[in-house]
């Protein structure tokens, strides 16, 4: 088992900047693969961004020059630096690890959830 703890949603104006955290522990090597989920409610969840232990990195088209994925492999934590917020990036936020494999875009790709972090845009 993997657990993941978020952390760092808020309340923020359009055009401001938040940094979320994503502790893992327990079978750490589960987290070859990390990634950044969100959903709105009553929508599927969807990608955000993903880093591998190697260091590659994959963004959905619609946060790629805002947001910033990073990870400490030595303390098994990624960050997702956002910037420029809009108040379409409302949504629960959600890390993920455990990856299976094939499309790491997929949110059924992986096996380990976090909690959620809320991250609300004023306008």
């Amino acid at each position: 088992q993997v657990q993941l703890v978020e952390s760092g949603g808020g309340l923020v104006q359009a055009g401001g900047s938040l940094r979320l955290s994503c502790a893992a522990s327990g079978r750490t090597f589960s987290t070859n693969v990390m990634g950044w989920f969100r959903q709105l409610p009553g929508k599927e969840r969807e990608f955000v961004a993903a880093k591998t232990s190697g260091g590659n990195t994959y963004y959905a088209d619609f946060v790629k020059g805002r947001f910033t994925i990073s990870r400490d492999n030595a303390k098994n934590t990624v960050y997702l630096q956002m910037n420029s917020l809009k108040p379409e990036d409302t949504a629960v936020y959600y890390c993920a690890a455990g990856w299976r494999g094939r499309d790491l875009r997929r949110s059924n790709e992986y096996d380990y959830w976090g909690q959620g972090t809320q991250v609300t845009l004023s306008s």
